[in-house]
């Protein structure tokens, strides 16, 4: 894995911190110097990948850095792109446990692969 952003935030309790620090293994589909791709180990959908930021950030609403925005975005289209190009995807962020958040680091589910 590639962590070219040296000053990254890491919470030693988050589970995601310890994927992107390698401490827990994770088949990684795609990462860029801000963000990591990896397959959800409880899949709701025959495609269907965990997008986070690699700093340690709780929730979209304490997302204030325009440029991890941008970047998180626009990596469904690249993940549409290398599956296929018809491909149809639903793209999902919970805020807050009321909302179904449980693990608390920023985190997009990518979804794919059948009718919702």
């Amino acid at each position: 894995m590639n962590n070219s952003a040296e000053n990254l935030s890491i919470n030693q309790d988050c589970i995601f911190c310890k994927i992107v620090s390698g401490i827990i293994k994770s088949n990684i589909i795609y990462e860029t110097e801000f963000s990591l791709v990896f397959q959800d180990n409880a899949p709701q959908a025959p495609i269907h990948y965990l997008i986070i930021p690699k700093q340690h950030v709780r929730d979209l609403v304490d997302c204030t850095d325009k440029q991890l925005l941008i970047d998180l975005i626009s990596i469904p289209a690249i993940l549409a792109a290398r599956i296929g190009n018809e491909i149809s995807f639903k793209l999902v962020t919970n805020n807050g446990y009321a909302a179904g958040q449980r693990v608390f680091h920023l985190h997009f589910h990518f979804m794919s692969g059948k009718q919702f």
